[in-house]
């Protein structure tokens, strides 16, 4: 009914730049809560950084000051500007919603199937 579409991972060399994309799309009324979530091999998923409907920002320390979380509400995407990447930034990234959503209207949590982010040394 609503899904989450992400693209931009890839391989990148140590202190370059990736920027990530998720888009939503089904029988959406509106997406609230955005972000992105990553896990590497043999460890949990970590939060990365999140973004409410109103524009306010939350980071996880090691991203602080590298990572830009930002959206378009209008078009339902959220994207993540990632420069001076570091190796231990390797990982699946994975993009979270709280959706808001009809048929019937409830909200729902919604995962996108992840992209991988490597970056090398």
């Amino acid at each position: 009914q609503v899904q989450l579409v992400e693209s931009g991972g890839g391989l990148v060399q140590a202190g370059g730049s990736l920027t990530l994309s998720c888009a939503a799309s089904g029988s959406i009324v509106s997406a609230n809560a955005m972000g992105w979530y990553r896990q590497a091999p043999g460890k949990q998923r970590e939060l990365v950084a999140t973004i409410t409907r109103g524009g306010k920002t939350n980071y996880t320390e090691p991203v602080k000051g590298r990572f830009t979380i930002s959206r378009d509400n209008v078009k339902n995407t959220v994207y993540l500007q990632m420069n001076s990447l570091k190796p231990e930034d390797s990982a699946v990234y994975y993009c979270n919603a709280n959706i808001f959503v009809t048929g019937p209207y409830r909200n729902l949590e919604v995962w996108g199937q992840g992209t991988l982010v490597t970056v090398s040394s």
